[in-house]
Protein backbone atom coordinates (compact mmCIF):
# COMPACT_ATOMS: atom_id res chain seq x y z
CA UNK A 1 0.00 0.00 0.00
CA UNK A 2 2.83 2.37 0.92
CA UNK A 3 4.61 1.75 -2.38
CA UNK A 4 1.33 2.35 -4.24
CA UNK A 5 0.87 5.71 -2.52
CA UNK A 6 4.49 6.62 -3.25
CA UNK A 7 3.95 5.83 -6.93
CA UNK A 8 0.83 8.03 -7.00
CA UNK A 9 2.79 10.84 -5.35
CA UNK A 10 5.59 10.59 -7.91
CA UNK A 11 3.07 10.62 -10.75
CA UNK A 12 1.42 13.72 -9.31
CA UNK A 13 4.76 15.52 -9.03
CA UNK A 14 5.74 14.51 -12.58
CA UNK A 15 2.39 15.68 -13.95
CA UNK A 16 2.74 19.06 -12.23
CA UNK A 17 6.16 19.55 -13.82
CA UNK A 18 4.89 18.58 -17.28
CA UNK A 19 2.11 21.19 -17.20
CA UNK A 20 4.22 23.96 -15.66
CA UNK A 21 3.81 26.16 -18.74
CA UNK A 22 1.02 27.99 -20.55
CA UNK A 23 -2.08 25.81 -20.57
CA UNK A 24 -3.58 24.44 -23.79
CA UNK A 25 -6.79 26.19 -24.86
CA UNK A 26 -10.12 24.45 -24.28
CA UNK A 27 -11.85 26.03 -27.29
CA UNK A 28 -11.01 27.31 -30.79
CA UNK A 29 -9.98 30.69 -29.39
CA UNK A 30 -10.41 32.98 -26.40
CA UNK A 31 -10.12 36.52 -27.74
CA UNK A 32 -9.04 38.79 -24.88
CA UNK A 33 -11.73 41.01 -23.42
CA UNK A 34 -9.62 44.09 -22.69
CA UNK A 35 -12.33 45.90 -20.73
CA UNK A 36 -13.34 43.07 -18.38
CA UNK A 37 -12.72 43.74 -14.66
CA UNK A 38 -12.13 40.02 -14.06
CA UNK A 39 -8.56 39.11 -13.06
CA UNK A 40 -7.38 35.68 -14.22
CA UNK A 41 -4.14 33.98 -15.23
CA UNK A 42 -4.29 35.50 -18.69
CA UNK A 43 -7.28 37.49 -19.91
CA UNK A 44 -11.00 36.63 -19.85
CA UNK A 45 -12.69 35.67 -23.11
CA UNK A 46 -14.79 37.96 -25.24
CA UNK A 47 -18.17 36.62 -26.31
CA UNK A 48 -17.36 34.55 -29.45
CA UNK A 49 -20.33 36.16 -31.24
CA UNK A 50 -18.62 39.55 -30.92
CA UNK A 51 -15.24 38.43 -32.30
CA UNK A 52 -13.97 40.21 -35.43
CA UNK A 53 -11.12 39.49 -37.86
CA UNK A 54 -9.36 42.54 -36.42
CA UNK A 55 -8.99 40.64 -33.12
CA UNK A 56 -6.51 38.36 -34.89
CA UNK A 57 -4.43 40.90 -36.82
CA UNK A 58 -1.97 43.75 -36.38
CA UNK A 59 -0.58 46.22 -38.93
CA UNK A 60 2.58 48.28 -39.04
CA UNK A 61 5.15 45.77 -37.84
CA UNK A 62 7.20 46.48 -40.99
CA UNK A 63 7.86 50.07 -39.91
CA UNK A 64 11.29 50.92 -38.42
CA UNK A 65 11.35 51.74 -34.71
CA UNK A 66 13.16 54.59 -32.97
CA UNK A 67 16.61 53.48 -31.76
CA UNK A 68 17.85 56.91 -30.64
CA UNK A 69 18.49 55.87 -27.05
CA UNK A 70 21.61 55.12 -25.02
CA UNK A 71 21.51 51.43 -25.99
CA UNK A 72 20.69 51.91 -29.68
CA UNK A 73 17.92 49.32 -29.74
CA UNK A 74 14.15 49.07 -29.55
CA UNK A 75 12.03 46.02 -28.73
CA UNK A 76 8.40 45.95 -29.90
CA UNK A 77 6.65 43.13 -28.02
CA UNK A 78 3.47 41.67 -29.52
CA UNK A 79 1.22 39.93 -26.99
CA UNK A 80 -2.53 39.53 -26.39
CA UNK A 81 -2.57 43.23 -25.48
CA UNK A 82 -1.79 44.04 -29.14
CA UNK A 83 -3.49 41.04 -30.78
CA UNK A 84 -6.38 39.91 -28.53
CA UNK A 85 -6.71 36.65 -30.50
CA UNK A 86 -3.34 35.50 -29.09
CA UNK A 87 -4.97 35.04 -25.69
CA UNK A 88 -4.50 31.45 -24.32
CA UNK A 89 -2.47 30.36 -27.38
CA UNK A 90 0.88 30.26 -25.52
CA UNK A 91 2.81 32.39 -28.02
CA UNK A 92 3.98 35.97 -28.45
CA UNK A 93 6.52 37.71 -30.65
CA UNK A 94 8.76 40.74 -30.86
CA UNK A 95 10.40 42.95 -33.46
CA UNK A 96 13.88 44.16 -32.45
CA UNK A 97 15.53 47.15 -34.16
CA UNK A 98 19.23 48.00 -33.75
CA UNK A 99 21.23 51.05 -34.71
CA UNK A 100 24.89 50.37 -35.64
CA UNK A 101 26.48 49.16 -32.41
CA UNK A 102 23.03 48.80 -30.82
CA UNK A 103 22.66 46.40 -27.90
CA UNK A 104 19.70 44.44 -26.57
CA UNK A 105 21.03 44.23 -23.02
CA UNK A 106 21.61 40.96 -21.10
CA UNK A 107 18.23 39.70 -19.90
CA UNK A 108 16.19 36.54 -19.57
CA UNK A 109 12.60 35.42 -20.04
CA UNK A 110 11.34 33.47 -17.01
CA UNK A 111 8.50 31.83 -18.93
CA UNK A 112 9.62 31.40 -22.54
CA UNK A 113 12.13 30.00 -24.96
CA UNK A 114 12.95 32.51 -27.72
CA UNK A 115 13.42 31.70 -31.42
CA UNK A 116 15.39 34.62 -32.86
CA UNK A 117 15.55 35.31 -36.64
CA UNK A 118 17.70 37.98 -38.29
CA UNK A 119 15.85 39.87 -41.05
CA UNK A 120 18.53 42.46 -41.84
CA UNK A 121 22.11 43.08 -40.76
CA UNK A 122 24.79 41.24 -38.81
CA UNK A 123 24.07 40.42 -35.17
CA UNK A 124 26.14 38.77 -32.47
CA UNK A 125 23.90 36.70 -30.22
CA UNK A 126 24.74 34.69 -27.14
CA UNK A 127 23.55 33.16 -23.90
CA UNK A 128 25.12 31.88 -20.67
CA UNK A 129 24.32 28.44 -19.25
CA UNK A 130 23.34 27.96 -15.62
CA UNK A 131 25.65 27.23 -12.66
CA UNK A 132 28.13 25.76 -12.18
CA UNK A 133 29.46 25.87 -15.76
CA UNK A 134 28.25 29.36 -16.82
CA UNK A 135 29.35 28.55 -20.37
CA UNK A 136 29.06 31.41 -22.86
CA UNK A 137 27.50 30.21 -26.13
CA UNK A 138 27.66 32.76 -28.95
CA UNK A 139 27.39 33.08 -32.73
CA UNK A 140 27.52 35.82 -35.36
CA UNK A 141 24.24 35.77 -37.31
CA UNK A 142 23.56 37.02 -40.82
CA UNK A 143 20.27 37.73 -42.62
CA UNK A 144 18.11 34.61 -42.54
CA UNK A 145 19.96 32.98 -39.64
CA UNK A 146 18.07 31.63 -36.62
CA UNK A 147 19.25 31.26 -33.02
CA UNK A 148 17.54 29.76 -29.95
CA UNK A 149 17.67 31.25 -26.45
CA UNK A 150 16.53 28.53 -23.99
CA UNK A 151 13.97 29.51 -21.37
CA UNK A 152 15.38 31.19 -18.27
CA UNK A 153 18.94 31.70 -19.56
CA UNK A 154 20.61 35.12 -19.68
CA UNK A 155 21.13 36.27 -23.27
CA UNK A 156 21.82 39.34 -25.40
CA UNK A 157 22.14 40.54 -28.99
CA UNK A 158 24.17 43.36 -30.50
CA UNK A 159 24.51 44.81 -33.98
CA UNK A 160 28.10 44.39 -35.15
CA UNK A 161 27.42 45.45 -38.74
CA UNK A 162 27.83 48.88 -40.35
CA UNK A 163 24.13 49.58 -40.92
CA UNK A 164 20.85 49.14 -39.09
CA UNK A 165 19.71 45.64 -38.19
CA UNK A 166 16.28 44.09 -37.64
CA UNK A 167 15.26 40.77 -36.09
CA UNK A 168 12.04 38.99 -35.22
CA UNK A 169 11.54 36.71 -32.22
CA UNK A 170 8.94 34.07 -31.45
CA UNK A 171 8.36 33.36 -27.74
CA UNK A 172 6.77 30.22 -26.30
CA UNK A 173 4.49 31.98 -23.83
CA UNK A 174 1.58 34.39 -23.94
CA UNK A 175 3.42 36.41 -21.29
CA UNK A 176 7.15 35.57 -21.49
CA UNK A 177 8.24 38.20 -18.99
CA UNK A 178 11.61 39.92 -19.13
CA UNK A 179 14.20 40.50 -16.43
CA UNK A 180 16.94 42.93 -17.51
CA UNK A 181 19.91 42.00 -15.34
CA UNK A 182 21.39 45.46 -14.70
CA UNK A 183 17.98 46.98 -13.96
CA UNK A 184 17.00 44.18 -11.61
CA UNK A 185 20.25 44.26 -9.64
CA UNK A 186 21.00 47.99 -9.54
CA UNK A 187 17.56 49.51 -10.12
CA UNK A 188 15.38 47.58 -7.68
CA UNK A 189 12.84 49.50 -5.60
CA UNK A 190 13.86 49.84 -2.84
CA UNK A 191 17.59 49.35 -3.46
CA UNK A 192 19.20 46.02 -2.71
CA UNK A 193 21.46 46.41 0.37
CA UNK A 194 24.77 47.96 -0.68
CA UNK A 195 26.82 45.55 1.44
CA UNK A 196 25.15 42.60 -0.31
CA UNK A 197 26.14 43.95 -3.74
CA UNK A 198 29.64 44.91 -2.59
CA UNK A 199 30.27 41.36 -1.40
CA UNK A 200 28.57 39.73 -4.42
CA UNK A 201 30.47 41.76 -7.05
CA UNK A 202 33.68 42.24 -5.04
CA UNK A 203 33.91 45.96 -5.85
CA UNK A 204 34.13 49.18 -3.85
CA UNK A 205 30.98 50.57 -2.20
CA UNK A 206 31.25 53.76 -4.30
CA UNK A 207 31.06 51.71 -7.51
CA UNK A 208 27.81 50.14 -6.32
CA UNK A 209 26.36 53.51 -5.32
CA UNK A 210 27.28 54.96 -8.72
CA UNK A 211 25.59 52.06 -10.55
CA UNK A 212 22.47 52.33 -8.41
CA UNK A 213 22.22 56.04 -9.24
CA UNK A 214 22.42 55.28 -12.98
CA UNK A 215 19.59 52.76 -12.83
Amino acid sequence: MASYLLLLGLLAITSSVVVASDQSPLQDFCVADTVSPVIVNGRPCKDPKLVQASDFSLSGLHLPRDTSNIFGSNVTLITAAEIPGLNTLSISMARVDYAPGGLNRPHYHPRATELFTVLEGTIEAGFVTSNPDNRFVTKVLQKGDVFVFPVGLIHFQRNIGHGNAVAMSGLSSQNPGIVTIANAVFGSKPDLPTDVLVKAFQVDRNVIKDLQMKF
